[in-house]
């Protein structure tokens, strides 16, 4: 045993008047397994914040997490078997067992089923998937976006992504047997600096002006392309003026359904956001960057491993300055605060604010946090200069946008446009509607900004321009109804998502999202009682999940009364919480 008697005495265990106890209360640890973890973790620190990670080593060695292998893990880490269970629960990617519980199957096939691969027919795919597999060898489970919308239908074996799949393609991956994510073309470290890549970052780090750097960024107009659109530079003086140590965190988990533009950017110059998250750490002088990639984007994972090994091999940074993180499968983590607190090893569960995380932050640290793709344009405009944003000019607005655009569009992906971009001018880039559709409704930046009828196609899509209309622009995640489609099965969809996403911390948002999910499978809505919802969740919930979650209802009501019944037009949603501002309503971050 692993706690034993010592020197045949039973050590603590008999050191008082009386036979003791040959062993302590509660589960023991397995030698066995115990010796299996600390092979794993090998000379690896036992700190409380790699927990995630030595939970995915257990994880992708045997398949799921066992009770033995979770107690011997807590009991090699010193942590309470209660602290390794709640983390190991919390996320959707981790199967832990307990003692008399069968394991899963060997294989897993996860089917994305949200808005974007419910319209290419995921549930048939769903359907077929599981007719056609043993559940006993096969497990198939629906699963929510995996950052790939403009290849829907998607499934994933294993770690093997199935575009536009279809149970042929995907049985004909299973009968290749290599289930390892396919890994881009891409622009490596090589190639990246023959373009003149990092020769700004080190003329920096030689003899630059933070400040004058932060000045750039700000004329450039570059806001935080996460969602929240706060002005990006602004945050490094209110970091820098805390002290140290400092900390950066990237937020790669880009998991608002429809969002796929920071996959899109690092499956192609990932030096780019490196380059740009270097020159934002050399501003606030911080002592570690944390990157935090969503599990869903592997191929993505094996990329920054491979590069950022090349980073400390050119000696452009040291050995372990930039901490690589994997996510584990829950959207609050796209929340920056619930992204800190499972940075440290925990459930991601979005921290009240104030103290906002520019102040205290990792560690309770300032922490300067910025998304994927705002970092790849602070590389940008500090080699080209502000003008490669604030030059561009369209209907009133500056800069440019990577809208991620699916749906019912001839051609889905991102599309870089002007910010004051229409509805129009998206669809008219992505290839026009697709064969035999018309424009019906549009989800402007994922379903934390509801659905959009047709007629409000002259509207910019960028920020502050969707308020007045209940709406936001979010990370830009454009999906495309047609005349086909119902806006009330949209709607359904975007509020069955925030209902598995919700972390459960905040009683108006765990509950209230599972109330409106039955409440909108009715034959008629009830209305006054799904707007008393809507007003309690945006009103209560402690983070931007349950704030947004009344988007796709009160515009559905507001919009396409006719298909949910309801015989008036609903209330204005923009006369809503006109005092929050963006950054409390949405949840990703800035």
């Amino acid at each position: 045993m692993a706690l034993d008697n010592r020197s045949g005495q039973g050590g603590v265990w008999k050191s008082g008047r009386g036979k003791g106890r040959p062993i302590p209360k509660g589960r023991q640890v397995d030698d066995d397994a115990l010796a299996e973890v600390q092979a794993l973790l090998g000379d690896a620190p036992r700190r409380r914040d790699l927990l995630i990670e030595y939970l995915h080593l257990v994880q992708d060695r045997h398949g799921h997490l066992s009770a033995r292998h979770l107690r011997a893990l807590a009991y090699d880490m010193q942590l309470s078997m209660a602290e390794v269970w709640e983390v190991a629960t919390f996320y959707a990617h981790f199967d832990p067992i307990r003692e008399d519980d069968a394991p899963p199957p060997d294989l897993t096939i996860r089917v994305c089923d949200s808005l974007s691969c419910e319209l290419a027919g995921a549930q048939a795919l769903m359907a077929a998937l599981q007719a056609s597999h043993d559940p006993a060898r096969v497990r198939v489970l629906r699963a929510p976006c995996m950052g790939r919308c403009d290849t829907a239908p998607v499934a994933e074996v294993g770690h093997r992504h199935v575009d536009h799949a279809t149970p042929e393609a995907v049985a004909s991956v299973i009968d290749a047997g290599d289930f390892h994510p396919v890994i881009p073309d891409y622009q490596g470290l090589a190639a990246y600096r023959a373009g003149g890549g990092y020769d700004h970052l080190l003329a920096l780090r030689e003899n630059g002006n933070w400040e004058a750097v932060q000045e750039q960024v700000l004329a450039s107009g570059l806001r935080g392309l996460g969602g929240a659109g706060f002005p990006a530079g602004k945050k490094w003086g209110f970091v820098r003026a805390g002290a140290g140590p400092r900390y950066l965190a990237v937020n790669g988990d880009e998991g608002e359904p429809g969002t796929f533009k920071d996959r899109w950017y690092l499956e192609r110059e990932p030096h780019l956001m490196l380059e740009g998250m270097l020159i934002a750490a050399w501003s606030v002088e911080a002592a570690r960057c944390y990157i935090y990639m969503r599990d869903e984007y592997p191929a993505v994972l094996e990329i920054l491993r491979q590069e950022i090994a090349a980073l400390e091999a050119a000696g452009l940074i040291d050995a372990g300055y930039i901490d690589l993180r994997r996510g584990a499968g829950a959207y609050i983590c796209g929340e920056e605060s619930a992204m800190l607190e499972s940075i440290e090893g925990k459930r991601g569960l979005p921290r009240h604010r104030p103290p906002y995380v520019a102040q205290v932050g990792l560690w309770g640290r300032p922490t300067l946090v910025h998304n994927v793709e705002t970092l790849h344009w602070v590389a940008r405009v500090v080699r080209e200069g502000p003008e490669v944003l604030n030059a561009t000019e369209r209907n009133g607005r500056k800069g440019l946008r990577s809208y991620s655009v699916s749906g019912r569009v001839a051609k889905p992906g991102v599309y870089l446009l002007p910010a004051g971009s229409t509805i129009r001018d998206v669809i008219a880039a992505a290839g026009g509607m697709a064969a035999g559709h018309a424009l019906k409704a549009y989800q402007p930046g994922g379903p934390s900004s509801g659905l959009l009828p047709a007629a409000l196609d002259d509207v910019p899509l960028d920020f502050d321009t969707l308020q007045p209309h209940g709406s936001f622009i979010g990370s830009a995640a454009v999906v495309i109804l047609s005349d086909k489609d119902s806006a009330r099965d949209a709607a359904l969809n975007m509020l069955r998502f925030f209902e598995d996403e919700s972390c459960g911390q905040c009683t108006p948002c765990r509950s209230g999202c599972e109330k409106a999910v039955k409440l909108m499978q009715a034959d008629r809505w009830d209305r006054k009682l799904l707007e008393d919802l809507c007003q309690t969740l945006a009103d209560a919930s402690i983070c931007g999940l349950g704030q947004a979650a009344p988007n796709p209802i009160r515009l559905t009501m507001k919009h396409f009364p006719q298909e949910v019944g309801a015989a008036t037009r609903a209330p204005d949603p923009g006369s809503y919480d006109t005092d929050q501002s963006l950054e409390a309503r949405e949840p990703k971050d800035v």
